[in-house]
């Protein structure tokens, strides 16, 4: 019998309603719908801190009317309302573009619920054309005492919206699903739910969306946040001892091997034998390995997963290596090259395999694929095409894997039989979203980096605060650059469209998540131009680097770069991983808070890495107080790429682990928190185990093996994700 949690919103609520959730949140189910837990609770007797809001922030927050007034607009027709509205101490201001109807409704001394994105006009903070909802006041005046105090202090559950679906009528939707929710089945068996006090999953769910007191909405959280734990440690073990039960022939090192390790110029660091002693013991096994390699720029990834591919090649078997970018695919065939030998590069014929090669290159490179002929084949997505097949893939290595989807992730799997898995990172994972997020995969750090690595200084040049160092950065550069060095410039945009929009690889215009008055983004285009006609860079050779070139032509760029021939490059991101130049001293992020953590982190590791001591310059103009500052600070504060891990984690407030980038979906945490639910999150998966272990097809708990499958539709199967 099906469950209730699997009938579709369409029928639950209508069609009209559930195409507008469907486009707003992804929804289609009422279990999805259930499942979109309040942010937050409020009372109607209670006001929100406006003190405590960001700018560029979506917020729902309760406060009263204080004023209201309308203008007639200068520049052209129409009028502008403004309401003022607050709690008690801050002042925050409602602007509605010719609505001069809503006067009737914002009356001072009316309370409700105020829903937008905290912006700012002339240093006066508010939202713009909001939606709210007010409180009746005449419902409260009509009860009694104690009723009246009851329903002020009845708590409102406020929930993730967006401009099309504010809170409330997420609400509604809700509550119209509640009226009529028969029993549910519970996942969580008896025993276990006794022994931890949770309530019953239906009256878990009941209290979460519609709690007559605090301690209601508190159990009800803590009931759903176990489960949610639970279910997800569950999916992960099961799928890692689903992939453990299918073998394939042990791959087991030799003569190469040897040999290679014996050429090295530097002996391995105890980190990289220790990993590699983990990998050739699963190698050897005949189980597929699916293993993460985690650790900091420099610190010899590639290195270990090469010791793995030449331990397959022993057995005749083929590697793939899977890079993110065509610069980046060519940087590591060199660098695999180089390593090897020409001798022993050739014997193994490495091979490269991108979307910019010539019919002729690709027909030979997909030949020697096909034929086993290439031990050895670094690739983009190219290497996911259906023309693309292998006689014997052993190895999968996925280098930067947060840049690839799941889909894509699976795809190049399924091209050998039971293929080993390493995927490699630079952004260091926190444990607990390792154990949360890709349970599968077991996970080596790292940690030691190469000797003789020189500093980087970091640097916010906060033009908010102070505009006049925009001309510093210059300076700073040419110092650099009369010292006989190189630098990097990078931009969030490649360039930007007549309506203001930055255009990014795919040349596509991407709405910026700014306010409508704020600066276009810098581009690399308008960048180049004015470096080039700069004062203090004149005569300097300066050039661009972007998606939008050809695999030529960037390649070419990036041989010239390394060469020397090059002062100065002007990129987007694609330069963020793997991008090898020495002599490259200077990092300058312009409109750095654009960027995430963990880019910034990357893209400050292109420079230092030839025993020139580096810096890296990040250009902002958001203010002090503000999420995207925010990150940028905690970037600046410190060179740990695990402290800045965590950081990253801890600004993330949505608990979007996975993140619609990797997964193809809506952040698939819901309740849980890996910053908070360490505990939580090791007892789940602690009884999980123990469960699968006594009943691996989850036989004796039909209730336990759906919400596990439910959970897998939800995207969980992801190996890694990150925003």
């Amino acid at each position: 019998m099906d469950s209730p949690l699997d009938q579709r919103l369409a029928t639950a609520l209508g069609g009209r309603t559930a195409q507008v959730l469907e486009k707003a949140f992804g929804m289609r189910t009422v279990g999805e719908l259930l499942a979109h837990y309040p942010r937050r609770y409020a009372r109607r007797g209670e006001l929100t801190a406006l003190s405590e809001l960001r700018l560029d922030e979506p917020v729902t927050i309760v406060a009263e009317v204080r004023s209201v007034s309308e203008r007639r607009m200068q520049n052209r027709k129409g009028s502008i309302l403004e309401a003022t509205i607050s709690d008690g101490r801050g002042i925050l201001t409602l602007t509605f573009f010719n609505q001069p109807y809503r006067r009737q409704e914002l009356q001072p001394g009316v309370r409700g619920i105020f829903s937008g994105k905290i912006g700012a006009y002339r240093g006066t903070r508010q939202l713009t054309h909001p939606d709210y909802e007010l409180f009746d006041p005449d419902e409260a005046a009509a009860m009694g005492e104690e009723e009246a105090r009851r329903w002020a202090e009845t708590p409102v559950p406020l929930y993730p919206a967006t401009a099309s679906f504010p809170s409330w009528k997420v609400q509604k939707c809700v509550e119209t699903v509640l009226d009529v929710l028969p029993p549910l089945p519970d996942p969580v068996p008896d025993a276990v739910r006794t022994a931890r006090g949770l309530l019953d999953f239906r009256d878990a769910i009941v209290k979460v969306h519609r709690p007559g007191t605090d301690a209601d909405w508190h159990l009800a959280r803590d009931t759903l946040r176990f489960q949610e734990a639970f279910v997800l440690q569950l999916a992960l073990l099961g799928q890692r001892a689903e992939r453990r039960a299918v073998t394939g022939p042990p791959r087991i090192p030799g003569e190469r091997a040897r040999a290679f390790d014996a050429s090295l110029p530097w002996p391995l660091t105890d980190d990289q034998r220790a990993v590699g002693a983990e990998i050739e013991a699963e190698l050897a096994s005949g189980v597929p390995m699916n293993r993460l390699v985690q650790g900091e720029v420099g610190s010899g990834k590639t290195l270990v997963a090469l010791r793995a591919m030449l331990a397959v090649a022993e057995s005749g078997g083929q590697s793939a290596f899977l890079a993110p970018t065509e610069v980046l695919a060519g940087q590591h065939l060199r660098s695999i090259t180089a390593m090897l030998g020409p001798e022993l590069a050739a014997r193994l014929r490495v091979t490269l395999l991108t979307g910019q090669l010539s019919t002729a290159e690709r027909r030979r490179a997909l030949l020697a694929t096909a034929s086993g002929g290439a031990a050895i084949v670094v690739g983009t997505h190219a290497l996911l095409g259906d023309q693309v097949s292998f006689a014997d893939l052993g190895l999968v290595v996925i280098d930067e894997q947060h840049r690839f989807g799941v889909e894509q992730r699976e795809a190049i799997r399924t091209k050998g039989r039971a293929p080993h898995v390493l995927v490699l990172s630079a952004t260091p994972i926190p444990r607990t979203v390792a154990m949360t997020v890709f349970g599968d995969l077991d996970v080596s750090t790292l940690r030691t980096l190469p000797a003789g690595r020189a500093p980087i200084e970091s640097h916010v040049v906060a033009l908010a605060e102070h505009p006049g160092w925009e001309a510093r950065v210059w300076e700073r550069l040419a110092e650099e650059l009369a010292e006989g060095r190189q630098g990097f410039v990078v931009c969030p945009a490649i360039e930007v469209a007549a309506s203001g929009a930055p255009v990014g690889e795919d040349d596509t215009p991407q709405q910026p998540d700014v306010e409508p008055d704020a600066p276009p983004p810098s581009s690399v285009t308008e960048t180049l131009a004015r470096l080039r006609t700069h004062p203090s860079l004149a005569g300097r050779r300066i050039e661009q680097l972007h998606g939008r070139m050809s695999g030529e032509e960037k390649d070419a760029t990036m041989r010239a770069f390394a060469e020397g021939r090059i002062d100065v490059l002007v990129a987007t991101t694609v330069i963020e991983v793997g991008v090898d130049v020495p002599n490259a001293s200077t990092m300058i992020v312009l409109d750095a808070d654009r960027f995430g953590v963990a880019q910034l982190h990357q893209l400050r590791g292109r420079v230092g890495r030839g025993g020139v001591p580096g810096i890296a310059l990040f250009v902002t103009r958001a203010e002090q107080l503000t999420l995207a500052r925010d990150r940028v600070d905690a970037v600046a504060a410190t060179l740990d790429g695990f402290e800045l891990a965590q950081a990253d984690l801890e600004l993330r407030q949505e608990g979007d682990v996975l993140g619609a980038g990797q997964s193809g979906r809506r952040s698939s945490l819901k309740l849980l928190r890996v910053t908070r639910d360490a505990e939580l999150i090791a007892d789940a998966r602690e009884l999980a185990s123990g469960l699968l272990d006594a009943d691996p097809g989850l036989a004796s708990h039909p209730e336990l093996r759906a919400a596990v499958e439910r959970r897998f539709d939800d995207g969980e199967r992801a190996f890694l994700g990150r925003s």
